[in-house]
């Protein structure tokens, strides 16, 4: 049994992780979530009392941040500013978390000598050519292409300094993307399920070609304590589902699953620099620490997320209609 802390657990990704890791072992979790927009109590309601701990603080605190390290055997960082559009808006939050937050980290890591394992994105890799036949691999070359992946590829680049640096014992992984419940309503899949919902066409950006690789949240939770318990430190592994989609296609299942005709939505404005396709090879996760997804049907898990929405609107209606007039003032 471990004490684990878990930066930015009630979040999307990290909630869903937080409910893993209590259904499935007998570790206690301590989450430290800065509860902004994207961050939920409600995601973290009825966890047992007797393994979970929720602190309101901000991963870039030192004291605070220190304090905890002491108290814990090893860190998992999901903590970040994620929305890509957010970031063509404003850029400076995502420097200040996904930065300077991640370093804070990894001072107190170096501090304590705690594990931690750091948690990133496919999209420092830049994106892929349609017709490419390639996938994304631990060998990549970095090439982010937005404020958020250029933050997040600048956390990677620090872990991997630390641990050579200073001897950190971290491990870092770069998922797809994921879905499932508690995601906010800004994100790509429950804005169209929650639109749909409500009645409200669905917004596709140009033509939908873009095409992502995705996976459930649960598969992408029990990968990241895989990696946690079994992972080479120093090491970056890559999570995926061989789930790759088009946004239009995405649409178009959603539309479906929901009873609509799967041409009732409309196309906007495309974002800019918005990437092409992400693909990624987790070739080296499945044979070396002997992890493989247990969702791979995506429609069947595109299905079990459109009934969580649909049962669960309490905790997304709230949002909704400041997200949507962030988009409708920019056309989209």
């Amino acid at each position: 049994m471990m004490h684990l802390l878990v930066t930015g657990g009630a979040g999307f990704i990290g909630s869903n992780f937080v409910h893993y890791v209590l259904e499935n072992t007998d570790h206690r979790v301590t989450v430290l979530d800065k509860l902004t927009y994207a961050g939920n109590r409600e995601s973290l309601a009825g966890l047992p009392e007797s393994r979970f701990e929720l602190v309101v603080g901000d991963i870039a605190d030192a004291a605070l941040v220190d304090d905890l390290f002491a108290r814990v055997d090893a860190v998992v960082h999901y903590a970040a500013e994620s929305h890509n559009d957010n970031s063509l808006d404003d850029p400076r939050p995502f420097l200040d978390t996904n930065v300077i937050g991640t370093y804070t980290l990894l001072e107190a890591a170096r501090r304590h000598d705690v594990r931690l394992h750091h948690v990133s994105t496919d999209e420092v890799y830049g994106d892929l050519e349609l017709d490419d036949p390639n996938r994304f691999t631990e060998r990549t070359p970095y090439n982010p292409s937005s404020p958020y992946s250029s933050t997040k590829a600048a956390s990677d680049l620090l872990v991997r300094a630390w641990v050579r640096s200073f001897g950190v014992r971290a491990t870092i992984s770069n998922c797809s993307n994921n879905y499932g419940p508690y995601q906010h309503v800004e994100k790509f899949i429950p804005r169209q399920i929650t639109n749909v919902i409500r009645g409200v066409r669905p917004k596709l950006y140009g033509a939908g070609e873009n095409v992502r690789d995705w996976i459930h949240a649960d598969d992408h939770s029990s990968a990241v304590l895989t990696i946690l318990e079994k992972g080479v430190i120093g090491e970056t592994y890559l999570i995926g589902a061989d789930g790759e989609e088009s946004n239009k296609q995405v649409v178009e299942t959603i539309l479906e699953l929901m009873g609509q005709p799967a041409d009732a939505y409309d196309h906007v404005t495309d974002r800019a620099g918005h990437d092409m396709r992400y693909a990624i090879d987790s070739t080296r996760l499945r044979t070396d620490l002997g992890w493989k997804p247990r969702f791979q049907d995506f429609r069947a898990g595109l299905e079990a997320t459109i009934a969580w929405y649909r049962e669960n609107e309490a905790w997304w209606a709230g949002a909704k209609d400041g997200v949507e007039a962030f988009y409708a003032s920019k056309g989209q």
